[in-house]
């Protein structure tokens, strides 16, 4: 068997026609490398647009007073209950309909930046309530969730700034 060789698109030859499963390996790997971006931008707008939705509606949303607790502090008490929720709401969803859409992605990103911050702030300025006895409460998984949700976000947002998805 010759020594294989890695040709553009990382296609592996060794000296003879690839296989079925080199070929399926192939497909997939083009259809990824096309499409695996977008499906991660739409999903995770869905997954902003639907708990933005759930804050509209007050008591839908199990994330709601931990989100008016937060807003109050980091706001010193400016913005308050049901208004804060309010304004998580509509930054929610705006950053939900950007990514689905495709359209004012940029605009979208910055604002996931800033909602990101808000988002995980509650680790930080709650830590003890959200660890009682070392473990962590529904809230405290609630918002370790999100860490994915930003590491997605950085994905996206390196496509938008015309990085291509490599591999080293």
């Amino acid at each position: 068997m010759s020594t294989p060789t890695i040709e553009r698109r990382h296609t592996i030859t060794y000296g003879r026609p690839p296989n079925r499963s080199e070929r399926a390996a192939q497909v997939a790997i083009g259809w990824l490398s096309r499409s695996s971006v977008a499906i991660l931008q739409v999903s995770l707008g869905i997954v902003f647009f639907a708990f933005g939705v759930l804050k509209f509606f007050p008591g839908a949303s199990p994330a709601e007073a931990l989100v008016e607790r937060t807003i109050d502090t980091l706001t010193l008490g400016v913005v308050d209950g049901r208004t804060a929720v309010l304004i998580t709401a509509v930054v929610e969803c705006f950053i939900g309909i950007t990514l689905i859409t495709g359209r004012f992605v940029r605009a979208g990103l910055v604002v996931l930046a800033g909602a990101l911050v808000g988002i995980m702030s509650p680790l930080v300025l709650f830590f003890s309530d959200m660890f009682p006895n070392g473990t962590p409460t529904l809230e405290a998984q609630y918002v370790f969730k999100d860490i994915v949700l930003a590491a997605a976000g950085l994905v996206i947002a390196a496509g938008a700034l015309g990085a291509k998805l490599t591999k080293r």
